[in-house]
């Protein structure tokens, strides 16, 4: 053990003359412990959150979307030149379009993408996804199928089994003039991913209907990818445009949903920002005590000086002890903080509405990086508010400190 180690222990087990030091100490500690312990149930939410929102989307849609087929014979080739990435674990083709869709004297738009079922649920969890109906039905019966988002077809009054009729937006020439492309459709079944923006604005159909509906004019035409691990996908997206050109347009999921998650990452900083201040208070509290410490302890600061010690050393004391409150604050507020995750995980102590986030409980997410930086941030804060008060009692002049004390 270190003097300076040693001298800090002392002085902190020392008894006191008054209980002023003593509140001011514990309101410190309590008060790091408190910041610490906020922040890290804050951030344990949030990235709770993330995490499901994430997860949604991913199961909606593919890693990696390529646009930029030109034809069926055009797609054909670029799944070819896509499988030779060996992160590639499987392709899906698609075509996208924008249609109104109308049912009941109602009327809205949609995003239409025509997919070929058997390789779309390789790259998705579109599949399990389904609430009512079935994928089948997309190539059965005079009328192609669709299959609609649960909050589309709650808007739409449409149930398995309702016609809808998807109006295009190329016109198409008839004796009469030109007039708007309409298409009737079955609705073959309903489905929920959690992700608001797919359920009430996305229908899926048969890849030939879509083609057929929108023409080669109206679609965007391209191939989604499931990676074999998710962490790649800039990697691989990066490697795509590379081998495919500029005529090619390869985004990531991350890059798709690029708003959502820079607001989520906004938010998530913004709070730990706001929340550091609560720890800041704090360690100002702790500063005052070591100021106080400093007039208190003057007599013995003094008698050290004269057997020896320098002023560094001094400092030193002083910064080792007013580490030892403040890590004492950032170790009870990371117990604190883990103790809350697991009861708001284990206990339905909030519960969220089903029908507005898809989920019944708050989920909580702790990460090794949100603790790593938590704690560096709790101790950075008082060692810096430990500096002044530091060096205050290392400038005290031993004669005068004797003579006071």
């Amino acid at each position: 053990m270190s003097l300076e180690l040693f001298v800090a222990l002392r002085y902190l087990r020392a008894k006191r003359r008054g209980l002023f030091a003593v509140v001011t100490t514990s309101i410190g500690v309590a008060g790091v412990t408190v910041g610490v312990a906020a922040l890290i149930t804050t951030l344990s939410v949030m990235n709770g959150f993330q995490a499901d929102i994430e997860r949604k989307i991913v199961g909606a849609q593919a890693h990696v979307t390529v646009y930029g087929a030109r034809s069926r014979a055009d797609l054909d080739a670029l799944d070819s030149r896509v499988k030779t990435e060996p992160e590639v674990v499987a392709t899906a083709p698609f075509v996208l379009g924008q249609a109104i869709l109308t049912s009941h004297d109602r009327s809205v738009g949609v995003i239409l993408k025509g997919v070929s079922a058997a390789r779309e649920f390789q790259v998705n969890d579109l599949a399990k996804k389904l609430v009512e109906g079935s994928w089948d039905g997309l190539r059965g019966g005079k009328e192609p199928g669709i299959v609609l988002g649960t909050e589309l077809a709650d808007r739409m009054n449409a149930d398995v089994g309702s016609e809808v009729v998807l109006v295009s937006p190329q016109s198409v020439a008839t004796p009469l003039g030109l007039l708007p492309k309409m298409q009737r459709f079955r609705v073959s079944g309903v489905l929920k991913t959690g992700y608001y923006e797919y359920d009430s604005g996305t229908a899926w159909t048969d890849l030939d209907a879509a083609e057929k509906f929108l023409g080669s004019a109206g679609g965007a035409a391209g191939l989604g990818l499931r990676l074999d691990d998710l962490g790649r996908a800039d990697r691989v997206a990066r490697r795509l445009r590379a081998k495919l050109g500029y005529s090619r347009i390869v985004r990531t999921y991350a890059q798709m949903n690029q708003t959502l998650f820079a607001a989520l990452r906004l938010e998530k900083t913004v709070m730990f920002i706001i929340l550091t201040l609560i720890t800041l208070v704090a360690s100002l509290n702790i500063a005052s005590t070591q100021i106080l410490r400093s007039v208190e302890k003057t007599r013995d600061i003094g008698l050290l000086k004269a057997m020896g010690a320098s002023a560094r050393m001094i400092e030193r004391v002083f910064l080792v002890e007013g580490l030892l409150i403040g890590g004492g604050g950032v170790l009870g507020g990371l117990a604190l903080g883990f103790f809350l995750c697991w009861v708001i995980v284990t206990f339905p102590i909030v519960r969220l509405p089903d029908d507005i986030y898809y989920l019944s409980r708050v989920p909580v997410d702790i990460r090794p990086w949100d603790v790593a930086a938590v704690t560096v941030m709790g101790l950075t804060l008082t060692l810096l508010a430990t500096v002044y008060p530091a060096r205050r009692a290392a400038k005290s002049d031993p004669v005068e400190a004797i003579h006071y004390g």
